[in-house]
């Protein structure tokens, strides 16, 4: 009654909001970009905007995993330790090496196995949060620092270097028609994920879990299987991020890889406009809201701002993100 009451008082307003509503991270992210290549005309160079969509790659992968967790009404705070985890192993099982300093393997069965770790955390994070109703914010907190100290311990502390052939580290550093090959996955994958969301009924019980629990239970909906699902999404997207960051240097820091990874892609998730309460989001906000993020980044070295202000600038990009989703409401 109020929305057709308001379509009929001011059609134009009412388009105009219906617009900002479903737009409004593509407005900003125009905006954005304006501002930016004013502030600094070095920005809009090519070669600078495909180095940020080079380096958003990892935390995009993670980000449209997360999102599916978020929308469900949960949240994964252990997938940067996981991806250092999951990264570890590759380049152990991708640095073996016959005596004629050939790869022991097929490079496949490296990252087959970098992300099997990884949705292996994420099944365990599901399984721990659903049969033992424990919130997620402790079971993922608490799985993240397991898997960090876990790669400290076999790492013992230090980076370890694995072989660096061409065909591994082409993944990371490497470029198809200019564009890189860690964003040419990434979006390969939001289609694939955005297909799962909107097309499937996975999707639609993603969404009905997160938006009302005990409704979804009660019509029939497998709860805890879906919850189940989205964390080894969300871990099988980090094993690819592992894989992506991993092949751009052949190696892996036991104690920094994949820090604070999982607040960048839950801030990018947020900043796309899937809502913290779950029930409600969008892919294609999650990859405006990551690349986003990098623009910001990029930004902050192009003006010579201090890195230690990284984190004051993306934790009002949160706020500000937050406050904008109450308002929609």
């Amino acid at each position: 009654m109020e929305l057709a009451k308001e379509r009929a008082e001011n059609p134009l307003l009412y388009i105009l909001g219906r617009i900002w509503r479903d737009y409004s991270i593509l407005v900003v992210f125009v905006v954005i970009l304006a501002i930016c290549g004013i502030a600094a005309p070095r920005f809009l160079r090519p070669e600078n905007l495909l180095n940020i969509l080079r380096n958003t790659s990892i935390i995009g992968a993670i980000a449209l995993g997360m999102t599916f967790v978020i929308i469900a009404g949960g949240i994964d705070l252990s997938s940067g330790p996981v991806l250092a985890t999951a990264g570890y192993v590759l380049i152990v099982l991708q640095g073996m090496v016959t005596p004629d300093k050939q790869p022991l393997m097929p490079l496949w069965i490296p990252v087959l196995a970098c992300v099997a770790v990884a949705t292996a955390f994420g099944f365990l994070n599901g399984i721990i949060i659903t049969k033992f109703k424990l919130p997620p914010f402790i079971v993922t907190l608490a799985v993240g620092i397991i898997a960090r100290s876990v790669v400290m311990y076999m790492g013992r502390g230090a980076t370890i270097m694995g072989n660096k052939i061409p065909q591994f580290t082409g993944i990371g550093n490497g470029s198809i028609f200019f564009i890189p090959i860690p964003f040419i996955i990434v979006i390969a994958m939001a289609i694939v994920l955005h297909i799962i969301l909107t097309r499937s009924k996975f999707g639609t019980y993603v969404f009905a879990v997160g938006g009302n629990e005990n409704a979804a239970r009660y019509s029939g909906i497998k709860v805890n299987r879906i919850k189940i699902a989205t964390y080894m999404l969300v871990g099988l997207c980090t094993g690819v991020a592992a894989m992506i960051e991993m092949s751009r240097m052949a190696a892996v820091a036991a104690t920094t890889s994949g820090a604070q990874y999982e607040f960048e892609a839950i801030t990018a998730v947020i900043v796309g406009g899937t809502a913290l309460t779950g029930g409600r989001g969008r892919l294609i906000g999650t990859v405006v809201g990551f690349i986003i993020l990098g623009i910001v980044n990029n930004m902050m070295i192009m003006l010579n701002i201090s890195p230690y202000l990284s984190g004051a600038v993306k934790g009002a990009v949160i706020l500000f993100a937050v406050l904008m989703q109450r308002r929609e409401r």
